[in-house]
């Protein structure tokens, strides 16, 4: 059921509506006019608030920023320095002992849920580089032992991104040097720094539930104000230290329309979002695409949400994961929280890694 939210204005308004309505017979005209649009607006705003929540997320079409626009954006955004001049583990600070502690509450059903995507061995339009050289190989007649070769970073394997994926301006997250990153693996930055692995509250952001539909076309944006309408829809806020999980439906079009390329056109976040994720001091982000709406809504920068979340932020993402089965849990136990947990494999030097995140409600 949805709540209706009344600000405090309107509140006031509801409540001396009674006391006006008795009193109409003794005003003037000029008094019942008055009344009348009183109660106008009154209905006008009740209106509003029982009005559907995929009109309350509609916004005027999305705007296109320059490069210029970007760069003051990256600049607000920006946690350099924020934890110290040798941070490496950026927003992730925010996941206090006492954030873990609540977020272990989360959990009442017992019920966990993957987050992941199976790992494919296929190449598809969506997955050109699929896990490769599975071979298992009898050693002694007393072992099989498996071989992998996998390039995670893309569109089709579930994967974390360290703080070392990508860089701009010459720059990594808290101004370490783009040159720190060599064939040989990164200086800085990478994957093991998260050895003690991420738990904390993971918060389900439902855009096709919130808009009406199974999912998301390859042409949407989810903004800022999308966001909002998430908030007041469910009642839920997010806050300090949380994981947030933005669905667009990406695996429930593929089950129906079948795979399509989805480096070229993908939904996902416009910047405004990002930086209405900064004000809410989240800690990670996760989506079942890569992020970014696709075609960038920046002119001449291809993946802005990478940059402004990795590279400014200092925040990990979770790349390709498949939401599906936890928003059907979701949707039946009637929560939009979760324990989530995650441990990457302590790779040194890596920039990422594939994982299998979850979900315990």
């Amino acid at each position: 059921m949805m709540k209706l939210l009344v600000p405090l204005s309107k509140r006031a308004a509801f409540g001396r509506l009674p006391y006006r309505a008795s009193r109409v017979s003794t005003l003037t005209r000029s008094g019942v006019r008055s009344v009348a649009i009183v109660v106008l607006c009154i209905a006008a705003s009740a209106a509003l608030g029982h009005a559907p929540a995929s009109s309350a997320a509609k916004t005027d079409a999305p705007h296109h920023l320059s490069q210029s626009e970007f760069d003051a954006l990256f600049k607000q955004l920006s946690n350099w320095g924020r934890w110290g001049k040798n941070d490496e583990l950026g927003t992730v600070n925010l996941i206090t002992p006492q954030v873990r502690l609540q977020a272990v509450r989360e959990v009442r059903s017992g019920i966990s849920v993957s987050l992941a995507r199976p790992i494919s061995t296929t190449p598809t339009v969506d997955n050109a580089t699929p896990l490769k050289d599975v071979v298992a190989v009898n050693v002694d007649d007393k072992f099989n032992m498996d071989t992998y070769t996998v390039s995670f970073h893309g569109f089709g394997l579930s994967h974390f991104d360290s703080l070392a994926h990508t860089f701009y301006k010459g720059k990594l997250y808290n101004g370490f040097s783009e040159s720190d990153v060599t064939p040989g693996g990164t200086r800085r930055l990478d994957a093991e720094q998260y050895h003690d692995g991420i738990v904390t509250r993971g918060v389900l952001v439902d855009i096709p539930q919130l808009r009406g539909k199974p999912y998301l076309d390859t042409s949407d944006v989810v903004t800022a104000a999308d966001l909002d309408a998430w908030e007041r829809r469910t009642g839920q806020h997010i806050r300090a230290g949380d994981a947030v999980f933005i669905r667009t439906g990406r695996w429930a079009r593929r089950a129906a329309l079948g795979p399509w390329d989805i480096s070229k056109a993908s939904a996902g976040l416009h910047p405004d979002a990002v930086r209405w994720l900064k004000q809410r001091d989240i800690a990670v982000l996760g989506s079942d695409a890569a992020h970014d709406a696709l075609p960038s809504y920046v002119d001449g920068i291809d993946f802005p949400i990478h940059i402004l979340t990795i590279v400014a932020m200092g925040m990990p993402l979770l790349d390709q994961l498949d939401l599906e089965n936890v928003a059907k849990t979701a949707a039946r136990l009637h929560r939009t929280t979760f324990l989530l947990t995650f441990a990457p494999p302590r790779i040194q030097d890596g920039t990422g890694s594939l994982m299998n995140p979850i979900a315990t409600f």
